[in-house]
């Protein structure tokens, strides 16, 4: 009897794999919580770096540093009232700020309110306003237009950083947090409110 071997060759085998599932879009709420939780975090870096601008002899810094604290603190809120209107919670995880030389501290606030203002809150924007969810889109936009003044005006101290020694006055509205060094301005041009309820920092 002949023994017969059968050779199977097998060719290689592939694996059909599935499509990776989109990544889901952040909702609103999600949204809001991320803007609620950078703000406060804002608002306890500018405080700090106020605090470091002093100790170095940049007074003006140090007041500017204290009006976008303030204006960070307003912003906040507003993010926080939008999340208990959807039921929620406002949660922030506050970390201690990485306070340097004042120096780098307006090129990091340069960096982060630049972001900000063309990066994320855009997209937040887009978000709130495809959800029809009016109140977080304003809140956006109020704080979105005021990260563009603070990026202006901590673009304007690094650019003469000896210049800033000096006590500076600063305004800021108090209903959207926009804040200027122009104290001859009649109307906030953000959110049109007059003159009278802006509050002066130095």
């Amino acid at each position: 009897m002949c023994a017969v071997t059968l050779a199977i060759l097998a060719g290689p085998v592939y694996a059909l794999e599935k499509p990776a599932a989109a990544k889901p879009q952040p909702t609103t709420l999600e949204n809001l919580q991320k803007a609620f939780e950078g703000e406060s975090n804002a608002k306890a870096r500018y405080e700090a770096f106020a605090a470091k601008a002093d100790m170095e002899g940049y007074l003006g810094v140090a007041g500017l540093f204290r009006a976008a604290a303030f204006a960070e603190s307003l912003h906040a809120a507003k993010h926080a009232k939008a999340i208990e209107a959807l039921g929620a919670v406002p949660t922030a995880a506050v970390k201690a700020p990485a306070v340097k030389s004042t120096k780098e501290n307006l090129k990091f606030a340069i960096k982060g309110e630049n972001q900000e203002a063309r990066t994320m809150y855009p997209g937040f924007i887009k978000k709130a306003e495809s959800n029809k969810n009016q109140q977080a889109a304003m809140s956006f936009k109020g704080a979105m237009a005021t990260e563009k003044s603070h990026a202006k005006l901590f673009s304007k101290a690094a650019a003469d950083l000896n210049g800033w020694k000096a006590k500076k006055k600063f305004i800021v509205c108090q209903t959207c947090g926009y804040t200027t060094d122009d104290l001859t301005i009649k109307v906030c041009p953000v959110c049109a409110q007059p003159r009278e309820q802006f509050k002066e920092i130095q």
